[in-house]
C-alpha cells in the first residue's frame, strides 16, 4: 500500500528541503507547489492578487492529483509539498490519498517564528534554485503567519511532529514507530537559554 506524505509546517520552516530529502528516503515522488507554479503562472503575474494565486495553486493541486493517483495505484509512494495551512486543506488532501487507498500521514515541522523569518531572509538573498522560486516578503510571511493552523495531536497520529532549527534529515522509516514526537538536535542560541 502506497503512502501519501503530507508535509506542513509555515513559511519557512523547511518544508521543500524536508520534502527532498524524505522523497529520496522513501523513494517517493514529490511534488512542491512553488516550483509548479513559478514554471506555470508566474510570468503572468503582473500583481500579487490573492484570489488570482488561490485559483492558480487549486489548478496545479487538481493536475498533482492526477498524477499522484497514478502513483499511488502503482504502489508508489507520494510526497506533497504544498504549504497545507490549514487544517481543512490537509483533511481535504488526507481524503483524496485514503480515497484511493493510500496511507496519508503528516509530517509537521515545528521551527520558531524568528528562525523561519530568518531563513525567508537568507532563501531570498541566496536565490538557491533548489528551494528558491520567488521572492517572498515580510507582508506574504505575516500574511501566511496570521492564516497557519498548527496541527493538533489527533492529525499527526500516525505521522512526525518534528520539533528543529535546522532542516532535519527526515527519520528512517525503519528505526522508530509512526506517531511518536520527535526532537532533533537543534543549534543552541545562548540568548534563548
Amino acid at each position: 500500500m502506497a503512502t501519501v506524505f503530507i508535509v506542513c509546517g509555515s513559511t519557512g520552516a523547511g518544508k521543500t528541503t524536508y520534502a527532498r530529502a524524505l522523497a529520496e528516503r522513501q523513494r517517493a515522488v514529490r511534488f512542491s507547489i512553488d516550483p509548479w507554479m513559478k514554471t506555470l503562472f508566474h510570468p503572468d503575474l503582473t500583481t500579487i492578487e490573492f484570489a488570482w494565486i488561490m485559483e492558480r495553486i487549486a489548478r496545479c493541486e487538481t493536475q498533482m492529483w492526477e498524477v499522484a493517483a497514478q502513483l499511488v495505484a502503482l504502489g508508489t509512494d507520494v510526497i506533497l509539498d504544498l504549504g497545507f495551512t490549514t487544517r481543512a486543506h490537509r483533511a481535504e488532501h488526507r481524503a483524496l490519498a485514503e480515497g484511493l487507498g493510500a496511507t496519508a500521514v503528516v509530517h509537521y515541522l515545528d521551527v520558531p517564528a524568528e528562525e523561519r523569518r530568518a531563513r525567508v531572509l537568507r532563501r531570498n538573498a541566496e536565490r538557491d534554485p533548489a528551494v528558491f522560486a520567488f521572492e517572498v516578503t515580510a507582508d506574504m510571511v505575516d500574511f501566511m503567519e496570521a492564516r497557519f493552523e498548527a496541527p493538533d495531536a489527533e492529525e499527526l497520529l500516525g505521522g512526525e511532529h518534528i520539533t528543529v532549527l535546522a532542516v532535519p534529515e527526515p527519520p528512517e522509516p525503519e528505526t522508530r514507530p509512526r506517531g511518536d514526537r520527535i526532537t532533533l538536535p537543534m543549534k543552541v542560541d545562548p540568548g534563548r537559554g
